[in-house]
C-alpha cells in the first residue's frame, strides 16, 4: 500500500523552541507563516543599526559577508579584491565596489512585518545576522538597488526564483515575521511552482529574552 509523503517535521514539540532547528517542506513552511496586515508607519533605516563589528575583529558585517561568500580566499579589515557570484543575476565580480550586501528580506519589509515592535537590539541582530547565510546575500549592486524594499509579490530575481522563495520563507520564519495577504498569495504560488524541498531554519529568541 502506498504511503503519502508527509512534510518534514521536528522530531518532537521541544524542537519548536528558539535556538533549535526546524524543518518543513516548502509548502508547509509557507502555511506556517503568520498572515497579517503590514504596519508601515514610522520606518527609519537608522532604527536598524547595521554593518557593525560585533566580534571586534576589525571586519564589519559587510566585510564578513564578502569574506564568507568570496570564491577565492580574502582577508583584511577592508576587502579590496575577491570573486563573488551574484546568484540573483548570474554575474561574477572581482571588485567589491560592484557588490552590495542585500538584506534578502529588506529592512523596511521587516519593519512592516513585525520588527516595528522589536527593541533596538533585536533590530540590530536582524540587520547583521551572520548566523544564517540566507539573511544577507552578496549580489550585483544595481540589481539590489532595483529590488529596493519590494517583497516577493513585487520582485523576484531573474535567476533562481525558487531559491529566493525558499530563503525568503526561511528568514521570515527565523525572525517570526508575518506576511501580508498579497505577499502570502505570491508565496503560495511560488511554492506550488517550485520543488517542495525541505526548508531548515532556526528561530531566534523573541526580543527581550
Amino acid at each position: 500500500m502506498a504511503h503519502l509523503a508527509q512534510p518534514a517535521q521536528p522530531a518532537d514539540p521541544a524542537a519548536t523552541r528558539a535556538g533549535d532547528q526546524e524543518s518543513l517542506r516548502l509548502r508547509a513552511a509557507v502555511r506556517a507563516l503568520p498572515v497579517a496586515r503590514e504596519t508601515p508607519r514610522g520606518y527609519d533605516r537608522d532604527r536598524f543599526e547595521h554593518w557593525v563589528d560585533a566580534d571586534h575583529d576589525c571586519q564589519d558585517t559587510r566585510e564578513e559577508v564578502l569574506v564568507a561568500e568570496s570564491r577565492v580566499p580574502v582577508d583584511g579589515c577592508t576587502i579590496t579584491t575577491g570573486e563573488w557570484y551574484s546568484w540573483y543575476d548570474g554575474a561574477t565580480w572581482t571588485d567589491p565596489s560592484d557588490v552590495d550586501i542585500d538584506h534578502l528580506v529588506p529592512l523596511k519589509e521587516a519593519w512592516d512585518s513585525g520588527a516595528r515592535g522589536w527593541d533596538d537590539a533585536a533590530r540590530e541582530r536582524f540587520a547583521n545576522d551572520l548566523d544564517d547565510p540566507r539573511t544577507l546575500v552578496a549580489v550585483t549592486d544595481n540589481v539590489n538597488q532595483s529590488k529596493g524594499d519590494r517583497d516577493v509579490a513585487e520582485w523576484l530575481p531573474d535567476h533562481h526564483e525558487c531559491r529566493y522563495v525558499r530563503q525568503w520563507v526561511a528568514v521570515k520564519l527565523r525572525f517570526g515575521l508575518a506576511a501580508d495577504r498579497t505577499e502570502h498569495s505570491a508565496l503560495v504560488r511560488g511554492a506550488r511552482d517550485c520543488p517542495n524541498r525541505v526548508v531548515d531554519f532556526v528561530r531566534v529568541p523573541p526580543p527581550g529574552t
